[in-house]
């Protein structure tokens, strides 16, 4: 039984509680006099401004945080730096008109800036990715591929930056069955301790990208590596890994099965308005198919980065 009662804190505006499928995972809620309350500090800045002026984001992040009298940064912190929870979900009243695409792109922007500087992103040349992922599709990456299973992985493989944190919006969606967010706590994978001793895991492997994420070199890295405490951490997705032999080969078909096959995945349906922010080093996540519909749209958007340091 892991204890994370301790962590809840009562904060004004919020409701927070353990997530009903997974005692590791803290929900958050944003009531609605929050939101309320966010609107106009919100309104200082348009989206252009947030992109190319750095420190409007941190403004905004100071105003979510001081009208939580900036507790929420001290709680976000905690959580996702803790290897017993690493994951909250935040969800919003999807019923309330003044939550739109422009303002859950505010409120990601700034529970980012709570807890560290987002990467820039290659694939749309920002701080954030925003993509739709839909019926037809001609894209290069599982990213986009409506009716195939994105299997669980991390992200920032096949990049130079440290990617800590990762987190995802739903911004939109319509006529969508199926779906679900899938995620994987490390210490909750049965092979976990098998498969992070391997040798095989520790070795280097090359990442490399698909045209569309417009990184135009490789990196080398194993699949496992150890935090200060000794314990395993993963970096790694199944369509990035180029294996330089037959015995780098058979341990990705092993690690894809298993965690594939875990009976610990945990299955949720996010409603719209809802984000996902994990830990990047020992919670995957990934994306059950959709269920074939002409007219598909879901609309995703993407931070990702690295703690701060001081």
């Amino acid at each position: 039984m892991i204890n994370v009662v301790s962590h809840i804190q009562n904060i004004e505006g919020l409701q927070i509680s353990q997530n009903k499928k997974s005692e590791r995972i803290i929900d958050i809620e944003f009531k609605d006099e929050l939101i309320d309350k966010l609107i106009f500090p919100f309104h200082k800045f348009d989206i252009t401004a947030l992109e190319y002026k750095p420190f409007t984001r941190f403004t905004i992040a100071k105003s979510l945080d001081d009208l939580t009298k900036n507790k929420l940064s001290r709680f976000l912190n905690l959580i996702i730096k803790d290897r017993k929870t690493g994951c909250l979900i935040f969800k919003t009243n999807n019923k309330n008109k003044k939550i739109n695409d422009i303002f859950l792109t505010k409120l990601s922007t700034a529970i980012s800036h709570l807890i560290g500087i987002p990467n820039h992103d290659a694939m749309t040349g920002k701080f954030y990715a925003r993509f739709h992922v839909k019926h037809d599709d001609a894209s290069d990456s599982y990213l986009r591929k409506a009716y195939i299973n994105m299997d669980l992985h991390t992200d920032g493989t096949y990049v130079k930056e440290k990617t800590d944190w990762i987190l995802m919006t739903k911004i939109e969606e319509k006529n969508v069955q199926g779906g679900e967010t899938a995620l994987l706590h490390l210490d909750d994978w049965e092979h976990c301790d098998e498969l992070s001793k391997d040798p095989v895991g520790r070795q280097n492997f090359i990442w490399g990208s698909p045209s569309s994420k417009n990184i135009d070199y490789k990196v080398e890295h194993p699949v496992f590596f150890n935090d200060e405490e000794e314990r395993p951490q993963i970096s790694y997705i199944d369509q990035f890994p180029e294996p330089k032999n037959m015995e780098q080969g058979n341990f990705l078909q092993k690690l894809s099965d298993s965690l594939e096959e875990s009976k610990n995945k945990i299955v949720t349906n996010l409603p719209t308005g809802s984000a996902v922010l994990s830990n990047n080093y020992f919670w995957l996540h990934g994306r059950k198919p959709f269920k074939e519909n002409k007219n598909l749209s879901r609309e995703l958007l993407r931070i990702r980065g690295s703690f701060f340091t001081n």
